[in-house]
C-alpha cells in the first residue's frame, strides 16, 4: 500500500513552511525547535517529500522549501532514514523529476544530488540508467530535469563516476550526453557540454576514447546563439588546452581566431570564459608559436578588456571620493594567513633567499571586487603574455598606451596606468627608455581627482619600484615617497590602501635608501595611525613592520623610537586576546623588535609576558578539546604560532638581554609541548624560536637539551619541508653551544641529516641548512661523524658554494676540515667538488685559510706533482685561477 500522508499532520508541516519563511527571530527559533521535534518522526520526510512533488495546491516557494529542509535531513540523518521512507523519497524524485516549475525540477535535482553524494550511488544502481532514460522523453521538462540533475551528479561526483566501483557509467554516459549536443533547446545543449566539461580535467577514459567526437561536437556549436551554450564551449576549450593540447593543434589558427571573436562577445561571461583560453594558452610552450601571428589582433582586445565597466565603477563607488570616516563593514576584512619563520641563509649578491616551498604574496591591482571579471583576466593574460614575448609586445603596445594615458575620459587613462603595470615585470628592458618621462607622469596621476585613478597609480608604481630605486634618489625616488606618503593620508580607503601596499613594495626595494627620510616616513605613518579605519589598519601594521625589516638598525634612534612605540603599544594594549587583529600587530612588532634592537628594551616586558599567555592559553585550550571535544570548541592555533614568532624576533632583536625574561617564565616547559603539538606550523615555530634562544641565552635551554634532541631527531622529516628546516638549523646551533658534550646525541640525528643532502628534489634552503648542521656536528665531534664523510661530501659541497662568507658557513667549513682530518680517504674520490667549495670564499680567517692550504697541499704531495696536474686539468679555468692565487696550488 502506497504511502498516504495524513490530514492533521499534512497541515502541521505545512504551518511550519509559512512559519519558516518569517524574518522573525523568534519564530525562526521556534521553527528550529519543531524541526527538531518532528524529525523524531520517521515519516517526517515523507511529508516533506510529498508536499515537494505532490502538493500542487501549494505555492512554487513553499514547496521548494520543502525540499530544501529534506535535503538538509538527508545531508544530516540520512544514515537513519527507515528504508521504506528511503525508497519512497527516491520513487518520488525519479517520478517527478519532469515537474512543469523549474523550481520545483531544480530543487529535486539538487535532492537526488544530496542522496547521490551520500555515498548511495552505489545503493542506489536504478539512479543513472533511470535518468539517462529520461533524457530521451518526448516531454521537455522531463529531459530538462534528468539533465539537470545529472549534471549536478557529474559535478558532485565526477571521480566515482569515472571509477570500477560503478562498473563505469561513463562508457554509456559520455556518447550519450555528446548525441545532445545537437538538441533543439539551447538549455539541453547546455547542460550536455557542462556535463562533460566535469571529465576533461580528470582525464576521463570513456571522454578520451570520444575526443575526436567531442571536439567537432563543440567545433559545431561554436557560433550558437545562445551565450550560455557558448561559455560551456569556451570552458571547454580552455580546459581541452590543458589536457589534449595535441589534439587542439591542428585546429589552433581557427581556435585562436575563435577566441579572438568571444572575448569581445556581448556577454560578460562569455567574454571572461574566453579570456581564461589566453591565460592558459600561456603556459604552453608552443604559446609563443601559435600566437605570433595574432598579437595584432589579440593586444587591442585585451586592453579594451582591461576597462572598468559600468557595474565595476558602481559596485566600487567609483564616484565616491570622501568615504574615510565610513567604517568598514567587517566582511569586508579578507582573514589573513600567517606566514611561518623559516630560517634561512645569506646568498651571494643579495639578501637571503626565500625558501621554495613558501608561496609569494600574488599582487592583486584591485582585490576589493575579488570576484573574477574580464578586467582582471585581461590584465592577468597581458601580464603572463608580456613575460612570454618581453619586448616583442611593444610594437603592438606602445601606439595603444599614448592614446590611453594621456586621455581625457578618466576610465580609459585608468586602464591605461593598469595596462603600464600590468607589462612591468616582462618588458621591463623594452620600457627602461620610456621610464624617465613615464615615471614623472604617473607621479602627478597620483593626485588625480578621481579615486580610481589615484589607487591605480600606486599600484603601477610599485611595479616599477625597482628601476625608481636604482636610479639617483632626487630624480624619482624622492618626488615618488612625497606623494605616496600623501596618498597613505589620502581621503578615500581604496586609495589609502593601495598607497600603503606600493609603499611596503617601495620599502623592499630601497632598503637603506629611506634613512634620510625615516623622520617623515614615520610622522607620516603614525598620523595614519589616527585616521585610518579597521581594515586599512591592518595593512598599515605591514608597512611598518617592512619599514623595520628594511632598515634595521637605523630605525635605533631616539626621536624615531619616541614616534613609532607609543601608537604601536597604544594598540597593543587597546586589543583582546581573542581578537585576531593581533596577528598582524604581532608580526609588525616582530619586525620593530628585530630592527630596534636593545632599543625595544623598554617595551619589552610586557610584549614578552603576553605572548607568553598567549601561548600558554591556546595550549590550554587544546588540551581541554582533545579531552572533551563536546564541551570545548578548538583552539585558533594562529595565536601561538604568531606569539613563538613574535619570541623568536624579541630572542634575536634583544640577544643577552632576553635572559632575565627568560628565567622569569615558564617558556622552556610551553616550548617542549609547542615542538611535539600536531599541526606542522606550531612545530616549526617552536624550533626557530628554539634556535634562537639557543644563541640568546644557552644556559636556560641547556638543561632541557636530553629531553629536545629526540624530539628534534624525528622531526628532520623532509615531508615537512619548513619544519624539518628549522628543526636542522636548531640541532646547528645547539651543536655550537654543547661543543663535545654533543657527543651523545650524534646518533640520534646524523643519518637523517645524511640522508636529506642526498635526497633529490630536495629545496635549495633545506640542503643548506642540512650542511650547515652537517658540518658544525663534525666541528664539535669530528670523530663520530667523519667515518660518514664520503656518504655526504659531494652534496656538501655542491650546496653551499652559493653561501656568502658568514659565522654559519665558516663554522661549517671548519667541521668539514677537521674530519677531512680524521678521515682523509672520504674525500678522495670528490675532491674536485671540496676544491670548488674551497675557491668559493671571498676571505675566509686567517686560520681556516691556513686549515685549507694544509688540506689542498696534503692533498697535492699525496698524489704527486704529475697527478695533481692531469688532476687539476679537469678545473674549470675559473677555479684553477683561484686556487693557485689564493692557495698556490
Amino acid at each position: 500500500m502506497e504511502w498516504q500522508p495524513d490530514e492533521q499532520g499534512l497541515q502541521q508541516v505545512l504551518q511550519l513552511l509559512k512559519d519558516s519563511q518569517s524574518p522573525n527571530t523568534a519564530t525562526q527559533r521556534a521553527v528550529q525547535e519543531k524541526l527538531e521535534q518532528l524529525n523524531q518522526y520517521p515519516d517526517f520526510n515523507n511529508y516533506l517529500i510529498f508536499v515537494l512533488t505532490s502538493l500542487k495546491s501549494e505555492d512554487e516557494p513553499t514547496r521548494s522549501l520543502s525540499g530544501l529542509i529534506l535535503k538538509n535531513n538527508v545531508k544530516a540523518h540520512y544514515q537513519n532514514f527507515p528504508l521504506p521512507v528511503a525508497d519512497f523519497i527516491k520513487r518520488e524524485c525519479l517520478n517527478n523529476i519532469g515537474d512543469p516549475s523549474p523550481l520545483i525540477r531544480a530543487t529535486i535535482g539538487i535532492l537526488i544530488t544530496t542522496i547521490a553524494s551520500k555515498g548511495e550511488l552505489q545503493t542506489w544502481p536504478e539512479l543513472l540508467p533511470q535518468l539517462c532514460n529520461l533524457l530521451n522523453s518526448e516531454d521537455y521538462n522531463t529531459c530538462e530535469g534528468s539533465f539537470g540533475a545529472l549534471q549536478k551528479i557529474c559535478e558532485d561526483s565526477s571521480e566515482l563516476l569515472d571509477s570500477d566501483a560503478l562498473n563505469r557509467p561513463l562508457n554509456i554516459m559520455i556518447p550519450k550526453f555528446l548525441q545532445f549536443f545537437k538538441h533543439c533547446s539551447p538549455k539541453i545543449r547546455s547542460h550536455a557540454i557542462a556535463c562533460v566539461n566535469q571529465f576533461i580535467i580528470g582525464r576521463a577514459q570513456a571522454l578520451m576514447d570520444n575526443i575526436d567526437t567531442f571536439i567537432e561536437s563543440l567545433f559545431a556549436l561554436a557560433a550558437d546563439e545562445d551565450s550560455e551554450v557558448r561559455k560551456n564551449v569556451c570552458r571547454a576549450l580552455v580546459m581541452l588546452l590543458e589536457v589534449r593540447i595535441d589534439r587542439l593543434i591542428p585546429h589552433m589558427h581557427s581556435i585562436i581566431q575563435y577566441m579572438l571573436q568571444r572575448t569581445q562577445d556581448p556577454d560578460e561571461n562569455v567574454a571572461l570564459e574566453a579570456c581564461e583560453f589566453w591565460l592558459t594558452l600561456a603556459e604552453q610552450p608552443i604559446c609563443k608559436e601559435a600566437l605570433s601571428g595574432h598579437l595584432v589582433q589579440l593586444i587591442p582586445i585585451l586592453v579594451n578588456g582591461m576597462k572598468y565597466s559600468e557595474i565595476d565603477i558602481i559596485l566600487l563607488k567609483g564616484d565616491v571620493e570622501e568615504d574615510e570616516t565610513v567604517p568598514d563593514s567587517e566582511q569586508d576584512i579578507k582573514p589573513r594567513f600567517h606566514k611561518s619563520r623559516t630560517v634561512t641563509l645569506q646568498h651571494e649578491g643579495g639578501g637571503g633567499e626565500e625558501g621554495e616551498d613558501i608561496d609569494e604574496d600574488e599582487d592583486d591591482d584591485d582585490d576589493t571586487l575579488s570576484d573574477w571579471n574580464l578586467r582582471k583576466c585581461s590584465a592577468a593574460a597581458l601580464d603572463v603574455l608580456a613575460n612570454v614575448f618581453r619586448d616583442e609586445l611593444l610594437p603592438h603596445l606602445l601606439p595603444l598606451l599614448k592614446g590611453l594615458l594621456f586621455h581625457p575620459d578618466w576610465v580609459t587613462k585608468e586602464s591605461g596606468i593598469l595596462v603600464l603595470g600590468a607589462i612591468a615585470e616582462g618588458c621591463m628592458q623594452g620600457m627602461v627608455p620610456y621610464l624617465p618621462e613615464l615615471i614623472p607622469h604617473l607621479i602627478q596621476c597620483l593626485c588625480d581627482k578621481k579615486a580610481l585613478v589615484r589607487s591605480i597609480a600606486c599600484w603601477t608604481l610599485s611595479r616599477y619600484a625597482h628601476w625608481v630605486v636604482s636610479q639617483p634618489p632626487d630624480s624619482h625616488l624622492k618626488p615618488l615617497m612625497t606623494e605616496l606618503l600623501k596618498r597613505i593620508l589620502d581621503g578615500n580607503k581604496r586609495v589609502q590602501e593601495a598607497a600603503c601596499s606600493a609603499f611596503a613594495t617601495l620599502e623592499e626595494e630601497a632598503c637603506t635608501e629611506l634613512v634620510p627620510y625615516l623622520s617623515f616616513i614615520l610622522d607620516t605613518l603614525v598620523f595614519a595611525f589616527g585616521k585610518y579605519q579597521h581594515k586599512n589598519l591592518l595593512i598599515l601594521y605591514d608597512a611598518i613592520g617592512t619599514l623595520a625589516d628594511s632598515v634595521g638598525h637605523h630605525l635605533n634612534q631616539p626621536e624615531y623610537i619616541q614616534k613609532l612605540m607609543p601608537p604601536l603599544i597604544q594598540k597593543w594594549n587597546e586589543l583582546k586576546d581573542e581578537d585576531k587583529d593581533l596577528f598582524p600587530l604581532l608580526e609588525c612588532l616582530s619586525s620593530v623588535a628585530t630592527a630596534l634592537q636593545s632599543g625595544f628594551l623598554p617595551y619589552c616586558e610586557p610584549v614578552y609576558q603576553r605572548c607568553v599567555t598567549l601561548v600558554q592559553k591556546t595550549l590550554a585550550q587544546a588540551m581541554m578539546y582533545s579531552q572533551h571535544p563536546d564541551q570545548y570548541e578548538a583552539p585558533d592555533k594562529d595565536f601561538m604560532i604568531v606569539a613563538l614568532d613574535l619570541l623568536s624576533g624579541l630572542a634575536e632583536g634583544l640577544g643577552g638581554h632576553v635572559e632575565q625574561l627568560v628565567a622569569r617564565s615558564n617558556i622552556m616547559t610551553l616550548l617542549f609541548q609547542c615542538m611535539q603539538d600536531t599541526m606542522p606550523e606550531v612545530r616549526q615555530s617552536s624550533f626557530a624560536l628554539l634556535g634562537d634562544l639557543t644563541k640568546a641565552c644557552f644556559p636556560h635551554v641547556k638543561p632541557c637539551i636530553a629531553e629536545f634532541m629526540p624530539i628534534l631527531g624525528t622531526n628532520l622529516n623532509p615531508e615537512f619541508i619548513s619544519v624539518c628546516n628549522n628543526a636542522t638549523w636548531a640541532i646547528g646551533e645547539i651543536c655550537m653551544q654543547m661543543g663535545a658534550e654533543m657527543q651523545p646525541y650524534v646518533g640520534l640525528v646524523l643519518n637523517n641529516l645524511v640522508e636529506i643532502i642526498n635526497r633529490p628534489n630536495t629545496p635549495k634552503t633545506l640542503l643548506e641548512n642540512t650542511a650547515i648542521t652537517i658540518g658544525r656536528l663534525g666541528y664539535v665531534c669530528p670523530q663520530e661523524v667523519a667515518p660518514m664523510l664520503q656518504q655526504f661530501i659531494r652534496p656538501w659541497c655542491t650546496s653551499l658554494r652559493n653561501i656568502r662568507d658568514n659565522e654559519e658557513k665558516d663554522s661549517a667549513f671548519r667541521g668539514i676540515c677537521m674530519m677531512i682530518g680524521v678521515n682523509p680517504g672520504g674525500v678522495v674520490q670528490d675532491f674536485i667538488f671540496f676544491c670548488d667549495a674551497v675557491a668559493s670564499w671571498v676571505s675566509p680567517k686567517d686560520d681556516l685559510r691556513d686549515m685549507f692550504y694544509k688540506i689542498l697541499h696534503g692533498f697535492k704531495d699525496q698524489v704527486g706533482e704529475e697527478n695533481w696536474q692531469q688532476f687539476s686539468e679537469q678545473f674549470p679555468p675559473l677555479l684553477k685561477e683561484r686556487l693557485s692565487a689564493c692557495y698556490g696550488v
